[in-house]
């Protein structure tokens, strides 16, 4: 195979090989580091923007008592990474990653100072917080490929699989300590304060990455097309083209798009789940989180030190299976068997950890980082299309038929789906087909191979959400 390099000429397999040790030796001096200042600061800013989190949608659920409002938030917060999110990944691989970790970094930071003055002024309504959750969700659209591709640059593949593990740890121990932080912040100081904390939480994240390097992936001479619409939109048929010929990948994201369509409703409306079948208020709501943030940790770390299965669809498999068991539990317990619910989140929280952390590993590992950008985020998209659906139906069935029968439904009918799944024999494609390694963007009108063992033209048939 040949390569197209900056300046038009080829290069040989042997000189291509050769420039891969030389980048993954690179990598590999020094990288601890250099990821690991980054990586603390991006950890800071996530407890921030925790806490907001916890403080807003207490704020709606205290304001509205409504399941459609909640609905209501989770689907405008979720609508941009869907509808932009390939777009968002091409234009990651085009542009420098740092700056764009900046850029997103300082958005949500500025829409959270514009909620704080609303609210320092008493004129905050529903509709300031639906805006300020889209603009997050915008720039978090930008974030999210650009932190996961600049990682694959960063670490070595060595440590990809306990640095995922890491990862799903840090997001539970901001899970496990957010919650009751934000109950007891909520009763200490006004609403506006804490959107402040997650203000400064994002700038201590902005800062390491003023003076810390963030490799980027080499760029092909087709790449550098001078028409930028043109080749925005080549690279986001490019993503759909990966996607779609991986049949194995086809059939992993068909699966997420059912698994989301089920969890993100039910998981939503977790506030009211407290407040109408379980009289409680924000302590309990906290603990609950906190429940699934350390089961988020223990799955994390456990991950980090087995790996899981030695098939890594397998340790997806059950953790799908496991996150809906777990969350059926909570829903079926009455409210003096809290403690047993409780249980049945942590649970969760170990399982949802596992099969998000080895989904990761698995695309950082076999997708080449200079296509990470585009092919994530139209995964993510594609993953979640059917989610915003799922919301806008279940705000009105929770308010008639109650909010824990939705969530014993949704629950556990992703239990069954995960179950059904380990007999796709297709989905076993996702670590044996060789052609998970598909050449990188190709010139205008050049079509795009089908992996080995893909049928011609075939298409196969989330912080909770699958993928």
């Amino acid at each position: 195979m040949k390569t197209v390099l900056y300046n038009g000429e080829y290069d040989t397999d042997h000189q291509e090989r050769m420039r891969a040790v030389a980048t993954q030796n690179e990598v590999a001096r020094g990288w601890l580091t250099r990821f690991g200042v980054i990586w603390l600061g991006q950890a800071a800013s996530l407890i921030g923007s925790a806490l907001a989190h916890f403080a807003l949608v207490w704020w709606v659920t205290e304001t509205t008592g409504s399941a459609t409002a909640l609905a209501t938030a989770s689907l405008v917060a979720m609508l941009p990474g869907i509808l932009l999110g390939p777009f968002a990944g091409a234009l990651v691989d085009r542009w420098n990653r740092r700056v764009v970790m900046v850029v997103a970094d300082g958005v949500i930071a500025l829409a959270s100072a514009w909620l704080a003055w609303l609210l320092s002024r008493g004129i905050m309504d529903m509709w300031h917080v639906y805006v300020a959750l889209m603009v997050r969700s915008l720039a978090g659209s930008f974030h999210m490929p650009a932190m996961q591709a600049s990682t694959a640059l960063m670490v070595p593949k060595a440590h990809l699989t306990r640095v995922s593990g890491l990862n799903q740890a840090i997001r539970g121990a901001v899970d496990l300590a957010a919650p009751p932080l934000g109950a007891l912040l909520l009763s200490l100081m006004p609403l506006h304060n804490i959107m402040l904390v997650d203000v400064g939480t994002a700038a201590l994240a902005i800062l390491p990455l003023l003076v810390m390097a963030v490799p980027q992936p080499e760029r092909t001479a087709v790449e550098r097309d001078t028409n930028p619409a043109r080749a925005l939109w080549r690279d986001v048929r490019f993503g759909l083209a990966y996607v779609m010929a991986w049949r194995a990948l086809a059939a992993l994201i068909l699966l997420a798009t059912c698994l989301n369509l089920l969890f993100s409703p039910a998981f939503a409306l977790l506030p009211l789940l407290v407040t109408q079948h379980l009289g409680g208020g924000p302590p309990e709501l906290a603990a609950i989180q906190s429940a699934f943030g350390a089961g988020v940790i223990v799955g994390g770390l456990l991950l980090g030190a087995w790996g899981g299965f030695r098939k890594r669809l397998r340790t997806v498999l059950v953790g799908v299976v496991g996150t809906g068991l777990g969350g059926m539990t909570l829903a079926a317990m009455p409210p003096s068997l809290l403690a047993v619910g409780l249980g049945g989140m942590l649970v969760a929280g170990v399982m949802n950890s596992m099969c998000n952390g080895a989904i990761q590993a698995l695309m950082q590992e076999r997708v080449d980082p200079a296509i990470q950008g585009r092919v994530l985020t139209v995964m993510g998209s594609l993953a979640r299309a059917m989610s915003p659906i799922g919301l806008a139906i279940v705000g009105p069935v929770a308010d008639l038929v109650g909010v824990r029968t939705v969530m014993l439904a949704g629950t556990g009918g992703a239990a069954l789906l995960g179950l059904s799944a380990f007999g796709w024999r297709v989905l076993r494609g996702l670590e044996t087909e060789p052609g998970a390694h598909m050449p990188v963007p190709l010139s205008e009108g050049a079509t795009i191979p089908e992996p080995q063992g893909a049928a011609p033209g075939c298409v196969g048939a989330g912080r909770r959400a699958m993928l």
